[in-house]
């Protein structure tokens, strides 16, 4: 009795194998493929560690290109955060019904929120350069001395050519010709020239500084000066030069002006300490 065996070719498919260059290597590599279609299988391409990690943390941004393969999504579909919404206690009850409490930041919180109510910068402040300027000379001078000593309307008010002197909280005052006036609101700051030790010497001051404790006006320029900024004083023809005794007299006739004939002396070696000299001192009795 004789059987018949089926044949294995016709049961089971054909595999033939397909020989690519490998590009690492420079060698074959052996890849399997179907006898019937005669494609190839996909191949699987190299993928970054940091793209692996990102698609696994956001699988939603990717989709599969074939069997190994993902590719990044056009379009990403909008993923609503979870979060636990907290319930709002019932005295709250009357006031989320209003039609400006937000709903979704309400839950979230667990109190009424209301939106912010669309207000007109125009209309409550104009000119908020101005008004923030006005605050800060307010807060720096609330006297507005300083600001009306260097205000151009002002008909007595300290122009380039005057001597001026200015105290400081810290250090000695300077005193000295000025040679310009930098109006900047707030930054109001003069420029002073003079000498310490024969060297000519320039100094910067703020005008509304918390170091500045006062300036005064010296002595008035003979004539109004036709420039707004004198640099050509800095040149040997037309240097001033020291102001030391013109500050000294004027601090002697303010001392003599403001004490009585008692205390004159004492207003004159006050004026003295002011420039930064020292009392004389006596050398008494000879042993």
């Amino acid at each position: 009795m004789s059987t018949t065996i089926s044949c294995s070719r016709a049961v089971i498919p054909r595999v033939a194998s397909a020989s690519t260059r490998c590009r690492r290597f420079a060698s074959t590599q052996t890849v399997a493929s179907n006898s019937t279609t005669g494609l190839l299988l996909p191949k699987q391409y190299p993928e970054a560690l940091s793209v692996k990690m990102h698609r696994r943390l956001y699988p939603e941004y990717y989709e599969r290109k074939d069997k190994f393969n993902w590719e990044a999504r056009d379009v990403v579909p909008y993923r609503k955060p979870r979060t636990k919404a907290k319930t709002i206690a019932s005295k709250w009850a009357p006031v989320m019904r209003k039609d400006r409490v937000q709903t979704s930041l309400s839950q979230h919180f667990g109190i009424p929120i209301f939106a912010p109510s669309a207000s007109n910068i125009k209309k409550s402040c104009p000119d908020p350069i101005a008004a923030v300027t006005a605050s800060q000379t307010t807060l720096l001078d609330p006297s507005g001395a300083r600001t009306r000593l260097f205000a151009k309307d002002n008909p007595e008010c300290a122009r380039v050519g005057d001597i001026l002197l200015v105290r400081q909280r810290t250090g000695d005052p300077f005193a000295g010709v000025c040679i310009n006036i930098r109006r900047r609101g707030v930054d109001t700051a003069i420029l002073l020239r003079g000498q310490l030790t024969r060297v000519g010497v320039e100094m910067w001051y703020k005008v509304y500084s918390p170091l500045v404790e006062g300036i005064e006006v010296v002595q008035r320029a003979a004539k109004r000066a036709r420039r707004a900024r004198l640099t050509y004083m800095r040149t040997v023809k037309h240097d001033r030069g020291s102001v030391e005794n013109v500050v000294r007299m004027y601090l002697r006739q303010k001392a003599a002006l403001g004490t009585t004939d008692g205390q004159k002396k004492k207003g004159g070696a006050a004026a003295a300490a002011a420039m930064g000299g020292k009392k004389n001192k006596g050398r008494g009795k000879k042993r």
